[in-house]
C-alpha cells in the first residue's frame, strides 16, 4: 500500500504550493512514481505542477449523469452508466514521468459534491497499491475529513499561516481527525509564509495552546508571489529558494 500524505487547512494558506514542492521533492529523490490528488472542488494544483489536465471526477459525473438528455454526451448501446463509468475513469488520469495526477473537480451548477467525493475515495483505494507515495491536496477546511474519505492517511500535514485563526484551523481539523479516531502515524503543523522565517510569540502560544506538533516553518518568498502573477508553475522556483530548502528539512524529518 501507498503512503498517504494528506495536506489540509485553512483556505489561503499555501496548501496547494506546498503540495506542489512536495511532490516534486518525492519524484526527485527516487520516490516515484507518485499519484497526485486534487481533492479541491476549487482546482488548481495542476498550475502548480505545470500541466495540463484531462477530464476531472466532476465533469466525468456531469457527462454521466447528462446522457441521455444531452446529445453532447453519449453511452454506447448496452452498456450500463456504471460500466461506462467505470471505463472512463482512466481518462480522469493524467499521467506524467514521475508522477499521476487526478482530481477532483467540480460538478456544474446546483448540487451535493457527495458523488464525487464518493469518486475520490473509491479511485484513492483502488489505486493506492499501485503508487509508492500518494499525496492528496484537500480542499480548505474539513469537508473530506469529517466525510471520512481519507481515513487511511499516514501522514496529516496541516498548513497554517502565521495567524492565530490559521493555527486555530489546524487545531479543529487535528480534534476532528482525533474524534472520527483517524490515526495517521504523524501528525504535524507548517507554518508557511513566516516572514523572514521566524514566529512571533503569539503564534508559537496559540501551537501550544491546540497541542500541535510544529513540524518547520517556511519562510515568505516574494518569488512565489511573483512566479503567481506571471502564470509561472511554481515547481519551477530555483533551487536555492528558501521554501524549498525549508520544505527539504521537513521531509526529512518526517522520514518519507
Amino acid at each position: 500500500m501507498g503512503h498517504m500524505i494528506a495536506v489540509a487547512g485553512k483556505g489561503g494558506v499555501g496548501k496547494t504550493t506546498l503540495c506542489g514542492l512536495l511532490i516534486q521533492y518525492l519524484c526527485e529523490s527516487g520516490k516515484a512514481p507518485v499519484l497526485a490528488v486534487d481533492a479541491d472542488a476549487n482546482s488548481n494544483l495542476n498550475e502548480v505542477l505545470g500541466v495540463e489536465t484531462g477530464i476531472t471526477l466532476g465533469e466525468l459525473r456531469e457527462e454521466i449523469e447528462r446522457a441521455g438528455t444531452d446529445d453532447r454526451y453519449q453511452i454506447p448501446l448496452g452498456m450500463t452508466k456504471q460500466a461506462y463509468l467505470e471505463m472512463r475513469l482512466s481518462d480522469a488520469l493524467t499521467e506524467e514521468d514521475d508522477y499521476d495526477l487526478m482530481v477532483m473537480g467540480r460538478t456544474q451548477g446546483q448540487g451535493c459534491y457527495c458523488f464525487v467525493n464518493g469518486l475520490v475515495q473509491t479511485q484513492i483505494q483502488r489505486l493506492q497499491s499501485q503508487y509508492p507515495y500518494i499525496v492528496v491536496d484537500n480542499e480548505a477546511g474539513m469537508e473530506h475529513i469529517s466525510r471520512g474519505i481519507l481515513p487511511a492517511m499516514e501522514v496529516a500535514i496541516l498548513v497554517s499561516d502565521g495567524s492565530r485563526r490559521g493555527v486555530q484551523a489546524a487545531g479543529r481539523i487535528a480534534q476532528l481527525m482525533k474524534e472520527l479516531n483517524f490515526k495517521p502515524k504523524k501528525t504535524g503543523l507548517i507554518i508557511n509564509r513566516a516572514p523572514e522565517g521566524k514566529l512571533d510569540e503569539g503564534t508559537l502560544e496559540e501551537i501550544r495552546r491546540q497541542e500541535l506538533e510544529l513540524l518547520g516553518v517556511v519562510p515568505h518568498d516574494d518569488a512565489i508571489y511573483r512566479f503567481d502573477c506571471a502564470g509561472k508553475p511554481i515547481v519551477q522556483l530555483p533551487g536555492d529558494s528558501p521554501v524549498r530548502a525549508a520544505l527539504k528539512e521537513i521531509v526529512e524529518k518526517l522520514g518519507l
